[in-house]
């Protein structure tokens, strides 16, 4: 058996992640034709949407167990096979039903990709070169948001349909399929502790804390994200706009944050991005026009460390919960991602009724609504600062100890 080209299959994994952050910008972007075309209701959008976060932790607590067992390449098999079903039924789902359906394909894809390529590119490199890698590697999922939220809003000025931006998924993911092609993968590096060890650990305090915070800080970065066609429609700025430039502060942040990191530990990091994206969405829920490109920066800033600090803190914090223990984390974010979306379609339907019942119509309606309901969402980071707060000092106190 020859042996694997590194090489090729990091360049493979980036733009399978390339793949999930396009199904996640151009899904956000072609809510408002999903809605106007199938006569969904925004309870209905929010039912679609968690279905491409509820299959993600599926897959990718599933890949995580069985990773060592059938290795990366019969899961990233799984994940071409899902996100091609997914993009192909999407396009052809003609309502609800077929939306859902398809949109849980998509999600099983993207959580493999997360299950297969992390533990491959750490056993493919080693040392300095592996964290470099991981971060690049991880760099993609803000930067494939970057570019999908562009392509996104330039196909809909240009008017060329959602089905047309939807094939547009499919690029990155025949790309992959080629890199991946025909490729020796690097043999499961087995896990210095025993399964029993991993579930010891996560059955400890400061586990189900972090499981718990996972909770808010990932439906924190991607509730004002994914919803942003239809909350800041009316704000006078574009809103597949303000995406990129949140993602696109992200992926600086995660490709350039190292240093600043390691400063701070990931609680003082922590704390500091609970309030920096409290201070964000607040400012996305008032400020119109130029000023709204302003707030997404300020909320990018804020949830940019969030995601990776999470994990990085179980794998520094909590080294004996493994692999698995850093799949459990971010799959509590992304179910609780699932769990979050029809609720805010209901805030949203709901606060089209309340602006309704004031006299307000047209744009002033949607604006209202859009607003309230981003008010409304400023309780996620305000939780975590008391959450983070408690975590800063805990941490201290077994420094101290």
């Amino acid at each position: 058996m020859s042996e694997p080209n590194s090489k090729r299959l990091f360049y493979g994994s980036c733009f399978a992640l390339i793949t999930t952050a396009f199904s996640f910008s151009i899904r956000a972007g072609i809510l408002p034709e999903l809605k106007t075309t199938f006569d969904l209701t925004a309870t209905q959008l929010g039912f679609i949407n968690s279905m491409f976060f509820f299959g993600f932790p599926i897959s990718m607590v599933l890949g995580g167990i069985f990773y060592n067992t059938i290795g990366p390449k019969k899961i990233m098999m799984f994940a071409l096979f899902a996100h091609t079903i997914g993009i192909v039924m999407t396009i052809f789902s003609g309502g609800y039903v077929g939306l859902l359906i398809s949109t849980l394909f998509i999600g099983l894809g993207n959580g493999c990709t997360e299950a297969a390529c992390n533990p491959m590119i750490a056993a493919s490199y080693s040392g300095k070169q592996m964290n470099t890698l991981l971060n690049r590697f991880h760099m993609w999922f803000p930067g494939g948001i970057v570019l999908g939220s562009l392509i996104s809003f330039a196909m809909t000025k240009m008017n060329l349909g959602w089905e047309v931006q939807i094939w547009i998924i499919l690029i990155p993911t025949l790309i992959y399929a080629y890199l991946f092609y025909g490729q020796a993968f690097p043999e499961p590096k087995k896990e210095i502790a025993s399964m029993s060890q991993n579930l010891k650990a996560m059955a400890t305090p400061l586990f189900i804390f972090m499981c718990v915070c996972m909770t808010l800080t990932a439906i924190s970065e991607f509730g004002p994200s994914q919803w942003s066609q239809l909350v800041l429609t009316k704000s006078g700025a574009e809103p597949m706009v303000i995406v990129a430039l949140t993602f696109g502060v992200s992926a600086v942040g995660r490709y350039f944050g190292g240093a600043f990191v390691h400063r701070f530990d990931q609680t003082g990091v922590l704390l500091g991005s609970a309030i920096t994206a409290t201070i964000g969405i607040t400012l996305l829920s008032t400020q119109i026009g130029s000023l709204a490109y302003l707030s997404a920066v300020i909320f990018g800033m804020g949830v940019c460390f969030f995601w990776p600090n999470m994990i990085g803190f179980v794998a520094e914090k909590i080294p004996a919960s493994g692999a698995i223990g850093m799949s459990i984390v971010g799959a509590f974010g992304m179910l609780s991602t699932s769990i979050w979306q029809p609720i805010i379609g209901g805030w949203i339907d709901s606060a089209r009724v309340k602006a309704t019942s004031m006299g307000l119509e047209g744009d002033a309606l949607e604006l209202a609504a859009g607003q309230a309901t981003l008010q409304t969402m400023i309780t996620f980071p305000v939780i975590l600062i008391v959450l983070f707060t408690i975590l800063l000092f805990w941490m201290r106190s077994k420094k101290i100890a």
